[in-house]
């Protein structure tokens, strides 16, 4: 039977939605526990929100004749979308350029440099909350940037650093784990 008390739609937590930590930092394994310390706020994200890209490509064997006799799974991209736009925060500028090339305070002087180096895998949370008091967490074991977007700087636009994070298999082979819970004591099914 269907519920139209199942659909939602999700807003980010209030204090921020997404945050990065070194591999090796004690993940989450639910929606409601804080998150380790080591895990630091992106601050806010554009309202284009975030998009989850996880569609299998695959490859068609065709037989003589034009009937398709085999289907095989050739990649499943696990990929995360969004736009971080406390650009004067040094946790989004280590984020976008690496922590080893931002250096100093808002206060004293902050110096970014740009470099090619690879950034190293992080894990990643993002937290939002849904209908009816529920909150969903979605935690990437292990990530990396594959995709920093054109950063604009003009006059009716925010700066903002559009990220795609590529998913990697954890220990466990899950590229992103989702965990859904609804707050205590708000009812509901």
């Amino acid at each position: 039977m269907s519920d139209a008390k199942k659909v939602t739609v999700s807003k980010p937590k209030v204090g921020g939605a997404v945050y990065r930590a070194p591999l090796g930092t004690t993940p989450p394994t639910d929606a409601t526990t804080a998150l380790d310390k080591a895990f630091k706020s992106l601050g806010y994200i554009s309202e284009d929100g975030l998009t989850n890209s996880n569609s299998p490509s695959s490859e068609n064997t065709t037989a003589w004749g034009g009937d398709t006799v085999l289907t095989q799974q050739t990649e499943k991209p696990d990929t995360f979308t969004f736009k971080l736009i406390s650009s004067l925060d040094l946790d989004v500028l280590k984020a976008v350029y690496g922590d080893g090339n931002v250096s100093g305070t808002l206060a004293d002087g902050i110096t970014v440099t740009a470099t090619g180096e690879e950034l190293p895998e992080k894990q990643w949370v993002i937290d939002m909350v849904m209908r009816d008091n529920a909150v969903k967490r979605i935690y990437i074991p292990s990530g990396s940037i594959s995709e920093i977007g054109e950063i604009v700087y003009k006059d009716d636009e925010e700066v903002g650093y559009e990220l795609t994070i590529m998913a990697m298999p954890g220990s466990d082979g899950a590229t992103h784990k989702e965990f859904i819970k609804r707050a205590a004591g708000t009812g509901g099914g």
